[in-house]
């Protein structure tokens, strides 16, 4: 019996070693020892010695952390030992490793604390890790934490020595991966170690309003448009206001002849007013050109529901010679050697011209000394001078958004490079004889639209109201003056045509407003659809 019971107790003792040694082997890993010192200059060094490590062991540093809502904490590891550092990874080559570390100081209240995680990343399980902190002072408060880096619960022990100079940390059971983390408390000023800290950037902090930036912000937008605001005052207003200087309306009926405001043409006044060399200024030349005598436009016969074209027809022996230089340009824009042209032809076959025929007007604006320089090319160099400003301000906004809290200045920027790409189109400024020129023009203006034109002879009233109506299109008053146009001829009575416009059978002059108003939207449609003028 007695035999019995020893045999069965050696099975017991048998079967419970033989339970145990999976649980010894799953338990074993590194032991872990640190001795970390905290220099006057705030560096952090660190020691490490490492036993029961298996092949391949490397650690994973923690290296950044967050600070708050608008910063990073780092971490910054050199003068490695033992070991070599890849980025954050450290590959263990010795018993023990050796590092410094910065930015492990920090400052609250009346206390230096210093933090850092002492152990932490391994690859391995750690068994037993012990840390032993020593400073440039009397130890303040300790406190430590062990298992996930984020963990709340303490570690098994932290202590410090007799004299208070030393403090000493020890947590068991470090699975790979998790952290012990030690902070000693320091007087305040012990060291010069101070925190790393890098700006986090989110949208809601790169662009702070407060009384800062947006004290910072109105200042710029009141000096950036401002400053816009005074360089229109001193480049971009005309000599002088026209408004203030236009007189009484005159007559341009000079002994039953016409003779426009300082001999001015149709597409000069429509480059004068507006600034711009554009379709409607086109348009009226072709018709003054009909009306003075160079070309003469012929209604084609159409069934109802073709659409509507125009013969212009070169006339022989007129004076070409005299034209100015942008009516030559048209004019040759519109013939190219022939004699007749449909003007449904016009919007392809005399695209490339239109470009001189603009470049001729832009240069007989100044040539008539109206502008010190060609509007275009005023408004070209302000716009894109605003422009390259937008670009400079969204350069700024995305620079100060990533590094400060004050985007909202380069937001500044770009609103001013906005406001001076638009206003950029209105820097053309007219000289004190442009400005003249224009007074004289809305004098014109007025004595066209009045009804008041007085006693007009009826030989010469056709050849006049006919010499009105280009500029009429310039205007917009097409359909009055074509009408007035339509009520006369040389002896005072209905006709079947005009000398500068020709109707097809079965017409006359009643219909010379429609066909008239239809011409010139036809005709600013096919200049409107070449490539040169597209934009306007």
């Amino acid at each position: 019996m007695t035999g019995f019971r020893l045999t069965l107790a050696a099975l017991s003792v048998t079967a419970l070693a033989l339970t145990a040694a999976p649980a010894a082997t799953a338990e074993a890993g590194i032991t872990d020892e640190v001795t970390m010192t905290l220099a006057k200059d705030g560096t952090l060094h660190v020691v490490e010695k490492i036993t029961g490590a298996s092949a391949g062991l490397k650690r994973t540093f923690t290296t950044r952390t967050r600070f708050d809502d608008d910063n990073d904490r780092l971490y910054q590891i050199a003068n490695v030992k033992g070991g070599t550092l890849a980025g954050d990874v450290l590959t263990v080559t010795g018993p023990s490793v050796e590092y410094d570390i910065k930015g492990a100081v920090t400052t609250s209240g009346a206390v230096e604390e210093l933090r850092w995680f002492a152990v932490n990343g391994w690859n391995q399980p750690v068994t037993k890790a012990t840390v032993t902190v020593s400073g440039p002072g009397q130890v303040q408060n300790l406190s430590c934490f062990a298992g996930e880096l984020t963990s709340a619960i303490g570690c098994t022990s932290a202590s410090m020595d007799h004299t208070g100079t030393q403090a000493t940390f020890e947590q068991q059971s470090l699975a790979s991966g998790q952290a012990l983390t030690v902070i000693v408390g320091y007087p305040k000023g012990s060291s010069q170690g101070a925190p790393i800290l890098e700006r986090r950037f989110s949208l809601t902090s790169a662009f702070t309003l407060d009384t800062v930036t947006g004290g910072a912000l109105a200042a710029l937008l009141v000096l950036l448009l401002g400053g816009i605001g005074l360089l229109y005052w001193t480049r971009g207003r005309d000599a002088r206001v026209a408004g203030h200087e236009q007189g009484p309306a005159s007559s341009p009926v000079q002994n039953g002849h016409f003779a426009p405001p300082d001999g001015v043409r149709p597409g000069q006044i429509g480059t004068l007013v507006d600034e711009q060399a554009d379709v409607v200024d086109v348009t009226a030349t072709i018709v003054d050109l009909a009306v003075r005598g160079y070309l003469r436009i012929d209604e084609q016969p159409r069934q109802t529901y073709d659409a509507p074209d125009w013969m212009l027809v070169r006339l022989p022996n007129a004076p070409v010679n005299a034209l100015l230089p942008y009516e030559r340009a048209l004019y040759d824009a519109i013939f190219e050697g022939r004699d007749t042209v449909l003007l449904s032809q016009l919007s392809g076959s005399f695209a490339s011209h239109l470009g001189k025929v603009r470049d001729a007007l832009y240069a007989d604006v100044v040539k008539q000394g109206w502008f010190a320089r060609r509007p275009d090319t005023e408004r070209t160099r302000w716009t894109t001078i605003g422009v390259a400003l937008i670009g400079v301000g969204l350069l700024a906004t995305v620079a100060l958004a990533w590094f400060t809290t004050y985007g909202l200045l380069g937001l500044a920027v770009v609103i001013a490079g906005g406001a001076l790409a638009i206003g950029g189109q209105y820097m053309p400024a007219k000289t004190a004889k442009g400005s003249a020129a224009l007074a004289h023009t809305m004098g014109f203006r007025q004595y066209l639209f009045s009804g008041e034109l007085g006693e007009v002879p009826e030989q010469h009233r056709v050849e006049l109201f006919s010499r009105y109506l280009p500029y009429a299109v310039i205007f917009d008053g097409v359909e009055h003056w074509s009408r007035v146009v339509a009520s006369v001829t040389g002896n005072g009575h209905q006709a079947d045509n005009l000398y500068w416009y020709h109707g097809p059978a079965e017409w006359d002059l009643s219909k010379f407003a429609g066909s008239m108003r239809t011409f010139t939207t036809t005709t600013s449609g096919a200049i409107s659809a070449t490539r040169q003028f597209r934009s306007l």
